[in-house]
């Protein structure tokens, strides 16, 4: 059993109560495996802080329905409880006609109750009417119980609780405005928890929280999984692709290629199952753009995820040798995949907030530019060329988050956008150019384990190549 921690908006505080479940359990000395419905980067990278364990998106938009599915089931069989932090309002997702990409479709894909958040602030018998609207809303989604958040006194909470008694609705937590917990955030969210000194801190008066706002006995059952004795299958296994001649994991049990993985403040963006993936053919060997002076030595492929060049562009700028030594391999013809930061990092410049401009690798003509915009959405890829992962006409779902733009358009864009039920065609995207696959678009790789499949080809063949030369 899980439950899915929904809010009924954005802003209503389902990221601090899923943190106070998540460090009250790992107190009580429970394994914990997180969940995060839809695309998001930030949040795992808390629940993941806490539990020890990665955290892992479910989002059957970028991935499918079966894909969620089997990543919960196999992810969740080997913890004692397992909880999922939902997205935007418990039906907010990429439609406005249906549920999906939300917390409720999730939710019903999975057989999972839903706890509901409410923000108390302002309302005292009107709570009723809200929650009514959500419980009855779809009856196939099974709102077991409300957390109440930013009770202001015990008067307030009184008039809280007599609104919803006629409901039957359990109150299973409650949570008084707090000003000592809070967590920052910036342009695309909060700061991740690498970032923050003081995190641990938080975190304590999180779980002190946690142990004291929530109705235990009801809510424990709910998050305690049940005992598997049987492993589930990987969810990428499970795939109608592992039905086909598809030998990944066959082929490559040993990684015989060693991939660098830009990892620091600057490039933290990753899905969890995409460095899974990658793992059953490579050897994944982080490095730090900012910090290191050069790539690490024996490698044959390159991936720069998203994150906050931005942010640290003048650090990035600073590290010549580094940018250096980037360059030199991917004119040398190195396999190269690069989302969002990573696209950034490979342009000539970054202007950043204030308009200061800093040089980046230079593989790209063209400069990042920040604004105050913020692109975000679903897209669907029609692929115009061959590239290190798609072929010509591939079509596949990315998401993007960023709010920067380049000034200038590549001669021969990788990729044809559209988006999600709209009749919006997006401007064509994405720079290929030596052997480099970059764009704004981040891809999951779950319910398509033929792209990296093909990226680590790639870095195979240019490996053997190399070799041969040397």
């Amino acid at each position: 059993m899980s439950i899915a921690i929904a809010g009924e908006r954005s802003g209503v505080g389902k990221t601090t109560v899923t943190l106070a479940l998540l460090a009250a359990l790992r107190r009580r000395q429970h394994t914990v495996q997180s969940f995060k419905v839809g695309p998001d980067y930030i949040d795992p990278m808390f629940h993941s802080y806490v539990t020890g364990k990665a955290c892992r998106n479910l989002d059957p938009i970028l991935t499918s329905e079966t894909y969620v599915q089997q990543c919960f089931k196999y992810h969740s069989h080997t913890a004692d409880c397992a909880l999922i932090e939902g997205v935007m309002g418990l039906f907010d997702g990429a439609s406005g006609t249906n549920d999906a990409g939300s917390t409720a479709q999730v939710a019903k894909l999975l057989n999972v109750p839903v706890v509901l958040i409410l923000n108390c602030s302002s309302t005292s018998r009107s709570i009723a009417a809200i929650a009514h609207g959500y419980r009855t809303f779809d009856p196939q989604v099974q709102v077991a119980g409300v957390i109440l958040n930013r009770v202001g006194s015990d008067r307030h909470l009184e008039l809280l609780t007599a609104a919803l008694l006629p409901l039957d609705l359990p109150i299973l937590g409650v949570l008084r405005r707090r000003d000592d917990i809070s967590i920052p955030d910036r342009h695309l969210g909060l700061i991740p928890a690498g970032e923050l000194t003081g995190l641990n801190d938080t975190l304590d008066r999180l779980a002190d929280l946690g142990e004291t706002c929530f109705d235990w006995e009801r809510l424990l059952p709910l998050l305690t999984t049940k005992p598997v004795f049987t492993s589930p299958t990987p969810p990428w296994k499970a795939l109608s692709l592992f039905q086909g001649d598809w030998g990944g994991i066959k082929n490559y049990a040993t990684p015989t290629i060693r991939l660098a993985v830009a990892k620091d403040a600057a490039f933290n963006f990753y899905y969890a199952d995409n460095l899974d993936l990658l793992r059953l053919g490579a050897e994944l060997v982080e490095w730090s753009p900012l910090h290191d002076r050069h790539l690490p030595s024996d490698i044959q492929g390159l991936y720069f995820g998203g994150g906050y060049p931005e942010v640290f562009a003048e650090t990035l700028a600073a590290n010549q040798s580094a940018r250096q030594s980037v360059k030199a391999a991917i004119t040398a013809g190195m396999p190269t995949y690069a989302e969002c930061g990573g696209l950034m990092y490979l342009c000539d410049r970054i202007i950043d907030f204030n308009e200061r401009s800093y040089p980046m690798v230079g593989i790209f003509p063209t400069t990042a530019v920040m604004g105050k915009r913020l692109t975000l959405g679903y897209r669907q890829l029609t692929a115009l060329q061959d590239t290190l992962l798609l072929n010509v006409g591939d079509r596949v779902w990315g998401h993007e988050f960023h709010r920067s733009t380049l000034t200038d358009f590549p001669p021969q864009p990788l990729c044809h956008l559209e988006g999600y039920e709209s009749k919006l065609v997006f401007a064509p995207e994405g720079w290929s150019r030596y052997q480099v696959q970059a764009a704004y678009t981040h891809l999951h790789f779950g319910s398509r384990p033929d792209l990296p499949d093909r990226f680590l080809n790639s870095c195979r063949k240019f490996g053997k190549l190399f070799a041969s030369q040397t």
